[in-house]
């Protein structure tokens, strides 16, 4: 029997504040620099892209930051979102792990991107703003962003990474449903994408790219901003409702996870999960393995260099250090569409440099292998960036297996598969391969890494 411990109608269980990692950092992650200077970005650089409140948040050292009641007034419909045991799959597995599961799929959306979407969306609201500019991948932050933008009346441009867009429409049907404008990214509607057309007619895009024509739109115009998905620190801090509901989650049910695994593409949803058992750790509480769970043939945690690179392809945006395949790096188009990112979140990357966490890349075909084992246990269809960390868990549930101990593994089901199908249909068919990128473009993307002195 799969448990369950939701607290689902208790609505004081809902966070009352996000919380910070920055503020139980053994040292501070490296500044975000300008790209002309290569001096530290201020409040004033960023302006023509974020409302300041987000600005304040990207910076700040508070270990807690309060959500707004209108913010928590939407969070009522899908949060607290619910904990499972996995006891079906644990009997599967013969296994003596005991398996739990943070389920993001309640959300509208289907994912644990509402959870900064609709905070993005309060903000730039409160800021007189009336329209954003966005990218994404799979569609799950686009989707969310359009789901938010409903409730607070903005209106929402979506640059979608074309291979995604032709791979799931029904993503894309989710966005227009909200009300946003969904475009196929690389596009005719910006310089940047007119200009790599003209190049490359069939350009498959990545969001890299997307974020480009994104930033360019946004800045172009006065009553514009542009909102990210992942990466940045004010997107990590709003996902860490979903790990500080399972603390108090994991509390309930009288166990605590000695092994943490989510998935990684930007480091959103796997921030939320990990953030807060971290900084517990970092406070002096126990220790958790922390395992960041990423695509084979997008590794930049495992592949990627430790350098500061910018976060788009048209070098649009600031200089951030993290560990990066390069803004030149194409990934080939796989299935997980949300984590074809050629950069790692800074505040992923400075954890990862201090050995807080540690890295694990598959090849898609054994995530889909795990994620169909799942459901046909647990009866949820995972998301197939979901299914990375569905792989993680299981893997270190059989490793438990093996040594004969018994540790309690948490993982983050950050979304559901149900727009995704047609990728179970190839997994089906035998269609889905483990695809590759190429070792020359990505020696070559690493080589044209911005030069940055050591002291800057």
């Amino acid at each position: 029997m799969t448990d369950s411990v939701k607290y689902l109608l208790d609505e004081t269980r809902i966070p009352k504040h996000w919380y910070n990692l920055m503020a139980d950092l053994p040292s501070p992650p490296p500044p975000v620099l300008h790209p002309g200077t290569l001096q530290p970005v201020g409040p004033d650089d960023l302006a023509p892209l974020f409302p300041m409140a987000l600005i304040m948040q990207e910076v700040s050292a508070d270990r807690e930051i309060e959500i707004p009641d209108p913010v928590r007034d939407v969070y009522r419909q899908w949060r607290p979102s619910p904990l499972y045991r996995a006891r079906r799959l644990e009997k599967t597995l013969q296994t003596p792990a005991r398996i739990y599961y943070k389920y993001e799929g309640v959300s509208p959306a289907g994912s644990h991107k509402p959870n900064t979407a609709v905070a993005q969306a309060f903000y730039n609201k409160e800021a007189g703003v009336k329209r954003i500019s966005t990218e994404t991948g799979a569609g799950q932050w686009g989707s969310s962003l359009a789901f938010a933008g409903a409730l607070f009346g903005l209106e929402v441009q979506v640059f979608m990474v074309k291979v995604s867009y032709n791979q799931k429409p029904y993503r894309r049907a989710l966005m227009e449903t909200y009300g946003a404008r969904c475009i196929a990214s690389p596009s005719m509607e910006t310089n940047f994408g007119r200009a790599l057309l003209a190049r490359s007619p069939d350009n498959n895009g990545s969001l890299g790219i997307a974020i480009s024509e994104a930033v360019e739109v946004a800045a172009s115009r006065e009553d514009t901003k542009y909102a990210l998905g992942s990466v940045l620190n004010h997107v990590l801090l709003h996902q860490t409702v979903v790990g500080q509901e399972a603390m108090a989650q994991m509390e309930m049910a009288n166990d605590f996870p000695d092994i943490i695994v989510g998935c990684t593409g930007g480091g959103s949803n796997f921030a939320g999960i990990a953030f807060p058992f971290l900084g517990a750790q970092l406070r002096g509480g126990k220790k958790v393995r922390i395992i960041a769970v990423e695509p084979a043939a997008c590794p930049s945690l495992t592949r990627g260099r430790y350098a500061y690179d910018f976060g788009d392809t048209g070098h649009m945006t600031p200089l951030a250090k993290m560990h990066t395949l390069g803004s030149a790096f194409m990934p080939p188009g796989f299935h997980a569409g949300g984590l074809r990112y050629h950069g790692m979140a800074p505040l992923v990357s400075h954890i990862k440099e201090l050995g807080l966490i540690e890295a694990r890349a598959y090849h898609q075909v054994s995530c889909f292998e795990a994620g169909v084992l799942f459901a046909r246990n647990e009866g949820i269809v995972p998301a197939p960036e979901a299914n990375h960390a569905v792989k993680g868990a299981i893997d270190e549930a059989l490793r438990c297996k093996e040594s004969g101990t018994s540790k309690a593994i948490l993982f983050n089901l950050c979304g559901h598969g149900h727009f995704d199908m047609q990728a179970y249909t190839d997994y089906f068919a035998g269609k889905l391969t483990d695809q590759q990128y190429d070792e020359k473009e990505l020696a070559m993307a690493l080589a044209g890494l911005p030069s940055v002195p050591e002291t800057a």
